[in-house]
């Protein structure tokens, strides 16, 4: 028996047998409900249009239910304009376009088919949870409207009632809006985020947004996350990094709008600086969103070489304060030859094919000019101080980490370093070497104290572990970016393009094979017959016959590129991975475009042998040791260890 004292603080929240048993009841009947369906997405790069459709769709699940409960009831036109009615209920509303087919009558038939495809939804749900999940104002109507009996002609009557009443008191988009989300609410019960929802895209802050406001997520972290979270804590070499890639991309949205950081003065330093430069090479990726905006890409040019510039020198910096890290070779600005515009680059010499650098000293070429020094302060000051990133970057922190196992599956961003062998590659650190999953505890360590330690009292420990934020994001033996070197520097400066290759870590090769996984599981505390291992990083290309399903279906590459940047390497827009009690499906999105059909193409990919309950999930486990405990409370009542307090 448990500890008498637990049970008599057990007993505070279950003061009689009665209770006690109820609830005993209640539990064991939710582990006996299907699994709640989880969704796992990757590498979401900012595309915030793409994945709050995907999210309000539910990647496709929502018009299979609404397939499943109409069949040949409905045209293929009309069930989708109910499907789009679910996904942006406000908006069609709202449009003057649809005013004129918004009547009484529409308003009853579309109310009965939210009902109707809600039954579908809320079947492996309790009442108690559905309730929960509807809003407060339609309570009663939603929750007697689901559960009609269509047998009961006084049913029916009552059911019309409620109709004609919603309909009379002009309450009729008000209802549909709010069946819509709750629709969007049952269909997807825990999100799984995979790593990199910065960079690239024009909107990473909405998707934040829309994340925090979701009822059960989690996320991994990925190499781009990192960078940012290293920026929001004022390492200089990251938000450096940020804005590089931001002014490579066009993407000014997410920083001036999105997170108020200031920059004009960046702007006014490359005009000056860099006014007669063509900065050839730094001009914007262009593809589709960005080609209108608002800054003009020759300036977006010369701000993103200003910029880099300043990257490779807080680079340079912080290689030489962390010799530990192995990278004094990858310091490239200290390898030129400014007279002759060349620089070495493992023992070989190339010549640079821009050698123009006004703020750079060859005596001393890491050090910042006075106007690249007052410009960093105040990007770093906008970055401390914006208090949306502060939020979204503590979001990160108290719903993410490294990898998470659940209900027997593994999640991370990357990798896990290898050796060429096979064998788990190890990191010297303070504490020894670790390697595997202590390699992974390490890196989720080192950020918490980077986010939370307190600089004022340890400005020396501060500065050490934001530091490590930038290895995180392109370190050779970091877990976020799995790759030997990060070749930023040549990509800009070198025409050879045998410079650009940056290697793969053994890992890549290894993930193929199922046995390699297996022994990953188990490393993991997962039992290899029934797990998985979700990643993202990699971008599969599937026009090139790649396919995300590796090591004969125990591994699972869910990066397909929702990010536009990458649509034309992959061929699609990207993947979301859906675990329901009766299969794992792939859903392989299409690309995003507004009031068009963007429904993914949805394939089952593994049948589950039987439908998985709560019992046999973590929630369910954590069920039964609730129940274990209120048996024994029950047992300490009847026994009479603990008296029952009933009211007098």
């Amino acid at each position: 028996m448990r500890d008498l004292d637990y049970l008599k603080l057990l007993a505070k929240q279950f003061p009689t047998a009665k209770k006690a048993g109820a609830e005993i009841i209640n539990l064991r009947a939710i582990c006996g409900l299907p699994k709640g369906t989880e969704y796992f997405f990757s590498d979401l790069h900012g595309e915030s249009e793409a994945f709050v459709y995907l999210m309000r769709s539910s990647s496709g699940i929502v018009r299979a239910k609404i397939e499943e409960t109409f069949g040949n009831l409905l045209t293929e036109e009309e069930q989708l304009a109910l499907a789009n009615l679910i996904y942006y209920p406000r908006e069609i509303l709202s449009d003057p376009k649809n005013r004129d087919r918004v009547t009484p009558e529409w308003e009853r038939i579309t109310i009965n088919r939210l009902i109707a495809i809600c039954r579908q939804v809320v079947r492996k749900y309790t009442r108690s949870k559905v309730r929960k999940k509807i809003p407060a104002d339609f309570a009663y109507a939603i929750d007697e409207l689901l559960h009609l009996d269509n047998n009961d002609e006084d049913k029916r009557i009552y059911h019309s009632e409620i109709l004609n009443a919603i309909i009379d008191v002009d309450m009729g988009e008000d209802f549909i809006i709010a069946l819509s989300e709750l629709i969007q609410n049952l269909t997807i019960d825990s999100l799984h985020i995979i790593g990199d929802i910065f960079d690239r895209g024009p909107h990473p802050d909405v998707i934040m947004e829309a994340l925090m406001g979701f009822h059960d997520v989690d996320i991994q972290w990925g190499n781009h996350d990192a960078d940012w979270m290293g920026a929001a804590s004022g390492n200089p070499a990251c938000i450096a990094n940020v804005l590089r890639i931001a002014t490579s991309y066009n993407s000014f949205d997410v920083l001036e709008d999105g997170y108020g950081i200031n920059l004009r003065p960046l702007s006014m330093f490359a005009e000056e600086v860099y006014k007669d430069d063509p900065c050839e090479f730094f001009h914007p990726h262009i593809y589709d969103r960005n080609v209108s905006d608002s800054v003009h890409p020759d300036l977006a040019a010369r701000m993103c070489k200003a910029i880099t510039v300043i990257m490779l020198k807080e680079e340079g910096k912080l290689i030489h304060r962390h010799p530990e890290f192995g990278l004094l070779e990858r310091s490239l600005l200290e390898k030129i030859d400014y007279k002759a515009g060349t620089v070495e680059i493992e023992g070989k010499t190339y010549t640079l094919r821009d050698s123009h650098f006004p703020t750079i000293d060859p005596q001393d070429p890491l050090r910042l000019t006075e106007g690249e020094e007052k410009l960093m302060e105040i990007l770093v000051y906008s970055f401390t101080h914006s208090q949306l990133l502060k939020k979204h970057i503590s979001f990160l922190f108290t719903n993410g980490s490294m990898y998470k196992v659940v209900n027997g599956n593994l999640l991370y961003h990357g990798c896990i370093p290898l050796n060429e062998d096979g064998s788990f590659l190890s990191l010297d650190t303070e504490n020894g070497k670790v390697s595997g999953r202590k390699l992974m505890d390490y890196f989720n360590e080192r950020a918490v104290d980077a986010w939370f330690l307190n600089g004022e009292d340890d400005p020396e420990g501060k500065l050490w572990a934001t530091d490590f934020f930038w290895y995180m994001w392109c370190g050779p033996k970091s877990p976020l970016f799995g790759k030997d070197k990060i070749t930023t520097f040549e990509h800009c400066f070198v025409e050879d393009e045998e410079t650009h290759v940056e290697t793969f870590n053994p890992y890549y090769q290894f993930s193929k094979e199922e046995e390699f996984v297996d022994r990953l599981l188990v490393e993991f505390g997962i039992d290899p017959a029934v797990g998985h291992v979700m990643n993202g990083h990699v971008p599969v290309k599937t026009k090139k016959g790649e396919s995300p399903i590796k090591a004969n279906g125990k591994l699972f590459v869910i990066d397909g590129g929702i990010s536009k940047a990458y649509h034309s390497k992959t061929g699609i827009a990207g993947y979301t991975l859906i675990y329901n009690s009766r299969h794992l499906a792939l859903a392989e999105h299409k690309d995003f475009k507004k009031g068009e059909e963007n429904t993914p193409k949805i394939e089952i990919v593994e049948q589950m042998k039987k439908r998985v309950l709560v019992g046999v999930t973590d929630t369910g486990k954590e069920l039964k040791r609730q129940i274990k405990d209120l048996e024994e409370l029950l047992m300490a009542y009847r026994n009479g260890d603990i008296l029952e307090k009933t009211k007098k």
